[in-house]
């Protein structure tokens, strides 16, 4: 075959193909601007301190007589004692006992009255802005569990509908 006709096949092959189509912007990927950046990380911010707070405000309370952290922790060490002696059934429960004891001694803790306030002072400071920026009206605050009184204190002004 004369190499005229090879160099003729060679580029009707080439424009047979699909051509690539590259994009306007020959740029790369698009940054986001240090603006723009620091309003995600302050929205993020905002939304978990909303989520803790109403967190928070909406674990039901325990009943009955309070326990201090002191009347647990001699509560679990006899538990403990009765775990080495006992024998049977009476060794399971005792094992029981002390594995209970020792997460209720977490769970007072981790749980304070003091935490309660930081948590609310700090959403008193952001409620208002959050509210107007996501759309949310008093009455779903209130739906949501948030007492009338933080929501005066943090501006969010009472409204129909």
């Amino acid at each position: 075959m004369p190499a005229a006709k090879k160099a003729v096949k060679k580029s009707a092959r080439k424009s047979a193909r699909p051509r690539k189509r590259t994009p306007a912007k020959a740029g790369g990927s698009r940054k986001l601007s240090t603006a723009h950046k620091r309003a995600l990380a302050e929205g993020r911010t905002m939304s978990a301190t909303v989520d803790r707070y109403l967190t928070a405000v909406n674990t039901p309370k325990r009943r009955g007589r309070k326990v201090s952290k002191a009347a647990l922790q001699q509560r679990l060490d006899a538990a403990r004692t009765r775990a080495k002696t006992a024998a049977g059934v009476d060794k399971v429960l005792a094992s029981q006992e002390v594995r209970d004891l020792q997460a209720r001694i977490a769970s007072v803790d981790s749980s304070g009255s003091g935490d309660l306030k930081s948590l609310e002072s700090a959403f008193v400071k952001i409620a208002k802005r959050f509210g107007e920026n996501r759309g949310i009206g008093y009455g779903a605050w209130r739906d949501a569990g948030v007492p009338a009184v933080v929501l005066k204190r943090a501006g969010v002004a009472r409204t129909r509908g």
